[in-house]
C-alpha cells in the first residue's frame, strides 16, 4: 500500500467540494484527484467516499474498473503501448514483449528503478505508422525493438544529466 502524499487528503476534499460533493461527478473527481496527486491512494478513496456520501466499495469499484486510475504512484515516465489490431499486425506484439523484458515490468507495473510505468492501450490513433507508443504524451510511430531501446536510452541520458 502506498503512502498518501502530504496535503493530498485536503486537496481531494477541495476537489470534491469544487464538484459540489455530487456522487454523479465521481469520475471527474477521480480524474482531477489523479491529476493533482498522481494517483488515487486508498486513503483518498475513503476521503472521497465520505465527501460524496458513498461507500468505500463504490469508490473502489470505479477505481478498479477503469484502468486509467492508479492506486500506486506511477514511474517518472509513462509508456503507453498500443495493443490494437493495426499495431499487432506489424509485429507490435514482439515490441511489447521486448519492452516488458527491457524494463523488467509487465503491463500495469512500474520498473524497479521507478523510471517507467508500462501500460497497454487499445489505440493511439497512429495506425498508419504502426506499431505506435506514447511516452509522456509524445507519440512515436514505426517503433521496433531497436527504436524502443534508443528512445529509452535517450530518456535515461536526460535523467542522468
Amino acid at each position: 500500500m502506498s503512502k498518501t502524499p502530504p496535503g493530498s487528503k485536503k486537496r481531494a476534499r477541495e476537489i470534491c467540494e469544487a464538484h459540489g460533493n455530487r456522487p454523479d461527478e465521481l469520475l471527474e473527481i477521480l480524474h482531477d484527484v489523479q491529476h493533482a496527486v498522481g494517483f488515487v491512494p486508498e486513503a483518498l478513496s475513503a476521503a472521497i467516499a465520505d465527501a460524496l456520501n458513498l461507500s468505500r466499495a463504490e469508490v473502489y469499484g470505479v477505481i478498479s474498473f477503469y484502468h486509467d486510475f492508479r492506486r500506486e504512484p506511477p514511474g517518472r515516465h509513462m509508456i503507453k503501448m498500443c495493443r490494437a489490431e493495426a499495431c499487432q499486425a506489424v509485429n507490435g506484439g514482439a515490441v511489447c514483449r521486448h519492452a516488458q523484458e527491457r524494463l523488467g515490468a509487465k503491463f500495469g507495473e512500474t520498473s524497479a528503478d521507478g523510471n517507467y510505468t508500462l501500460d497497454a492501450v487499445y489505440c493511439l490513433g497512429n495506425c498508419a505508422l504502426s506499431p505506435a507508443i506514447m511516452i509522456d504524451g509524445n507519440l512515436y510511430g514505426r517503433v521496433d525493438k531497436e527504436r524502443f531501446d534508443a528512445i529509452i536510452a535517450e530518456l535515461d541520458q536526460e535523467e542522468a544529466a
